[in-house]
């Protein structure tokens, strides 16, 4: 009969490791592993060691020129995973249609994949208009606003993880975000505004608004977004609620209002924290 049991010390490596993991991910941006070892009240040695193994495997990205460490991208991988179990699209689900409902436009929700969006939920009002997007799906998330209502409210060291080189920034049309600090300035700004938009930047003649649903610790773990027909320069899409003038650089923040509803609505009922 074969010994299944964890080799000596296996357990015990693997528990500590699972702590540094949950030890990164409550804080707000990358640490140094000093501080990481005090706060485990692990040896250093142990501590560097812990990090190489996670670091090879890729849920642990070390910033050489900080000496600092954050989740790295099979971190991420792994929580999108878990996000696309049934239980959050039933939970979503009913907030979906309700917001098709009020709107006449189609409603998403979806989740980060790495450095790309994937769709789990789509739904469609009576008369729908063609997108791309649809249940599983993936689209680069810099250019959706759904991604960017995540990618805002991640620290800055983990996005530069996602979008390591400029290979990482694909267009669909000729309008997103074309380097790091052009991602970084678009953030910035959905943050100021309190919700993300996109005009044209996966389907020409198409603009979406999203926000992002929060886990218990108050990070992003998905995104409920609105897309419908707009053509940037034209007045404005005569079914948007918000009415003309609203051109290129529109924002429509009543639509954003009620996404943002919706969104707040899947965080209370994941037992998440919205932001105030």
């Amino acid at each position: 009969m074969q010994d299944h049991s964890p080799a000596a010390g296996t357990v015990p490596a693997l528990r500590r490791g699972l702590a540094l993991l949950t030890a990164l991910a409550s804080h707000a941006g990358p640490v140094s592993a000093a501080t990481l070892a005090r706060q485990l009240e692990l040896p250093r040695s142990t501590t560097y060691h812990l990090l190489a193994e996670l670091q090879a495997a890729g849920f642990v990205v070390h910033l050489p020129a900080e000496r600092r460490y954050g989740l790295g991208i099979a971190s991420f991988e792994l929580g999108s995973a878990y996000l696309r179990r049934d239980p959050l699209e039933r939970l979503a689900g009913p907030i979906l249609r309700r917001l098709v409902d009020d709107t006449g436009h189609t409603a998403h929700l979806g989740v980060l994949h790495g450095n790309e969006l994937l769709y789990l939920i789509k739904e469609r009002p009576a008369q729908p208009q063609t997108v791309v997007t649809d249940v599983g799906v993936r689209l680069p998330a810099h250019l959706t606003a759904s991604g960017r209502a995540m990618l805002a409210h991640l620290p800055k060291a983990q996005v530069r993880a996602l979008f390591p080189a400029a290979s990482a920034f694909v267009h669909r049309t000729t309008r997103g975000p074309a380097g790091l600090a052009q991602l970084r300035a678009t953030l910035a700004e959905h943050r100021r505004l309190g919700w993300a938009v996109e005009d044209g930047h996966i389907t020409a003649d198409f603009a979406s608004v999203a926000y992002p649903a929060f886990d218990h610790g108050g990070r992003p773990m998905a995104a409920i977004s609105l897309t419908f027909r707009h053509r940037c320069g034209d007045s404005g899409d005569p079914t948007d609620d918000d009415g003309p003038g609203d051109g290129c650089g529109a924002t429509w923040p009543q639509l954003a209002a009620r996404v943002r509803r919706a969104a707040d609505e899947l965080t209370s009922r994941i037992g998440g924290r919205a932001l105030p």
